[in-house]
């Protein structure tokens, strides 16, 4: 018997929807591996699959390619977590979660099938669309059904299901060297996708909605403020993190002065991961010790003063600089766990996965800029550590953005 507000659950009920949630979040971790996994997997087959479509191509030739096909991939995914956000508000959260699943899975697997490059771009835009509907309604699902009292733990977990999966595509390159075979593994988040649709039961809080719609409308317009608050704090931390994830390789680089930086680069970009998935690990449980509020506060001041602190106050590479690019990625993976429970609960079932997906996905747009924009800085600057260091200030917009905030999130 499905739980619904106001019966009373027998011991019996109890258990089966215990065994039910452990299901829902089995799943839910499994899209997030299997999307970190799609997401990745052009970039470590980029070069075989350019040689095969069209030939040797120069050095320059083959970076424009990945240009592009990020590029499209970027725009597919942050497209798909706007609309698939309203999708999610009008169908329901378990039906788009199990099409949003098969479309990532069938649009990989076709790169497989595919004759030409043309045609990898256009299925590279459709994975991406894919992918944010995922990372935007498994966590607003969770956020419905999950209980209370352990809610930010689970939903800090899920969040490091991603970068599990970009893991994994680097192991699916090494067993696997076929391209065409690698992105066969598609058909694998295709067919979870169509078993979802059996398994999952929708979320009773948004059947509730749907029930007393015509009594009371809910609008976004009438969230403006949660909603400019939510889109400037995730977007702050969005910003931040891509910046010195995209920069710091070559950061690394330019202060290191007894070798060719190979080894460097390495264990900087290790370190990131590690500390990023420690960070979203531990951050469920951080933030039922401090509150959602506090945590973000310290990560987004942490964020800033490890920023300053790793960019202006290293000239030369040290066993402190790995300390300190690890503390920094520990922050951002805490701070990505709990924004991942504190946005959506800012908004009203009715407009959640919409609100949610605008939250998690403007940043995005200004994100790709500012990327870009670190580079240009560097001559002005006069150095990656002092580019990065600028960017680093969005972690303080976004701290006064917490303070200001008036509206806390519900249960």
């Amino acid at each position: 018997m499905n739980n619904t507000i106001g019966i009373t659950l027998t011991d019996s009920d109890s258990k089966k929807i215990s065994s039910y949630l452990w299901l829902l979040f089995a799943v839910c971790f499994l899209g997030n591996v299997l999307a970190g996994m799609a997401s990745t997997l052009m970039s470590v087959y980029l070069p075989v699959v350019v040689k095969d479509l069209q030939g040797s191509v120069s050095g320059d030739g083959l970076g424009k390619m990945s240009a592009y096909i990020n590029a499209l991939y970027f725009a597919g995914w942050a497209m798909g977590g706007l609309m698939w956000g309203l999708i999610s508000d009008r169908i329901g959260r378990a039906v788009a979660l199990a099409l949003a699943v098969s479309m990532y899975g069938l649009f990989t697997f076709l790169k497989s099938i595919a004759p030409s490059l043309e045609l990898i771009f256009v299925f590279q835009f459709f994975c991406g669309f894919g992918v944010g509907g995922v990372l935007v309604v498994n966590t607003t699902l969770l956020s419905e059904v999950w209980p209370h009292a352990t809610r930010a733990v689970f939903i800090g977990l899920l969040s490091t299901g991603f970068p599990i999966g970009v893991f994994s595509s680097g192991v699916v390159n090494f067993i696997i060297s076929d391209w065409r075979q690698g992105f066969m593994i598609g058909a694998v988040p295709f067919l979870l996708g169509i078993i979802l649709f059996w398994i999952l039961k929708e979320s009773e809080k948004w059947k509730e909605t749907r029930i007393h719609s015509n009594k009371e409308q809910v609008v976004l317009s009438d969230y403006k403020a949660p909603l400019v608050s939510g889109i400037i704090i995730f977007g702050s931390m969005l910003i931040g993190l891509w910046a010195i994830f995209s920069w710091l390789p070559t950061w690394v680089q330019s202060i290191v002065t007894n070798s060719d930086g190979q080894r460097e680069r390495s264990l900087g970009m290790m370190l990131l991961g590690i500390g990023g998935l420690s960070g979203g690990f531990a951050s469920g449980w951080v933030s039922n010790v401090l509150g959602m509020r506090k945590t973000m506060l310290i990560c987004f001041a942490g964020c800033f003063i490890f920023s300053f602190v790793l960019f202006i106050g290293n000239t030369s590479f040290s066993v402190f600089t790995l300390i300190e690019i690890a503390l920094l990625a520990f922050l951002f993976g805490i701070s990505q766990g709990t924004l991942s429970v504190y946005i959506p609960l800012l908004f009203p079932v009715a407009i959640r996965a919409t609100a949610t997906g605008l939250c998690f996905n403007i940043g995005r747009i200004f994100t790709v800029v500012a990327v870009f924009f670190v580079g240009a800085l560097v001559t002005t600057l006069g150095g990656y550590g002092r580019s990065l260091f600028l960017f680093s200030f969005v972690f303080l917009i976004g701290f006064i953005f917490i303070i200001i905030a008036n509206r806390k999130p519900s249960i």
